[in-house]
């Protein structure tokens, strides 16, 4: 999936794929496969002249399935920053004595570049060891009170819930590294998209009739994307909504369609919440039509 940023819409997908109920999660050779699928999709702004990928205006996030040496060893051949969750191995005492020393870590910060309390990051790489992982790959800890609700493990201390992930990227800023990296956690909004758009149940016995629904779900959602893209203005409240605030809000809607001196037009209570909306998508489509006809956009 594309992640625009906050605030910039939901992104769109780029690759699906449906795997037996049996495959393991850490499949290097599953995410390559699909990682070049998703590159595939990619514009022409991204290949040089030889049609060469540059892989340092991309940036690779993903859960801690992602973190093989394999599938890491593949990004950095591509010349691909990553940043991929990371299973911390069994927490020892040297871990335990940072958590206590906390003039070791820097404060962490939120989305919006404050600072956040309770929670600090700091760069591991010198003292945990990374073996037989892409030159330059580093470990960076998270520490942060346990969340309301959230169940405890044998290795949390002191009411700190240890969390961990790698990158190569040039940068050292420890603040910068965990901000960008945290922000994949909207990945995890889209993928319960996905499931609203019909990818939660699988409506076949057949797995290739059960993959085309998936292709589906993700050409629904992706025409929500692009939608909030191309034809709500900048900074809009509903180009960040989720499939099922517009289903319930908008296409919901109550309307009627009448027909009168060869028009047809669609009657709209204007108390209904979201008129003025539907009112402003049909202006902005009427319009990005009209210069689709007089040329000033591309088909």
């Amino acid at each position: 999936m594309i992640d625009y940023g906050k605030g910039c819409g939901t992104g769109e997908v780029l690759a699906v794929r449906l795997r037996p109920g049996n495959k393991g999660a850490n499949s290097a050779a599953d995410h390559i496969s699909i990682l070049h699928e998703a590159l595939a999709q990619l514009p022409d702004q991204f290949y040089d002249q030889n049609g060469e990928l540059i892989g340092e205006k991309i940036l690779v996030r993903t859960d801690s399935a992602g973190a093989s040496r394999q599938f890491l060893k593949h990004l950095h051949d591509l010349g691909i920053q990553f940043s991929t969750s990371y299973a911390l191995p069994v927490i020892n005492e040297r871990y335990i004595r940072w958590i206590n020393e906390k003039k070791l870590w820097e404060p962490a910060l939120t989305a919006d570049g404050e600072l956040r309390q309770d929670a600090w990051v700091i760069d591991a790489s010198k003292v945990i060891g990374l073996k037989n992982y892409p030159p330059g790959t580093r470990i960076y800890l998270r520490a942060e009170p346990l969340h309301p609700g959230a169940k405890a493990s044998l290795f949390d201390t002191e009411g700190n819930r240890i969390t961990a992930f790698l990158t190569n990227s040039p940068r050292y800023n420890p603040q910068f590294l965990d901000v960008r990296h945290r922000a994949r956690g909207r990945c995890e909004n889209r993928i319960k998209t996905l499931k609203a758009a019909g990818l939660g149940k699988l409506p076949f016995t057949s797995f290739a009739s059960n993959q085309a629904w998936a292709m589906l779900a993700m050409f629904t959602m992706n025409l929500v994307s692009w939608l909030q893209m191309t034809v709500l203005p900048a900074g809009h409240v509903a180009s960040s909504w989720d499939l099922k605030r517009w289903r319930y809000r908008v296409w919901s809607l109550a309307g009627k369609l009448v027909t009168s001196g060869r028009q047809t037009r669609l009657l709209i209570n204007h108390t209904t919440p979201e008129t003025g909306l539907v009112l402003l998508i049909n202006e902005n489509l009427s319009l990005m039509h009209q210069r689709w006809r007089e040329g000033q956009l591309a088909a």
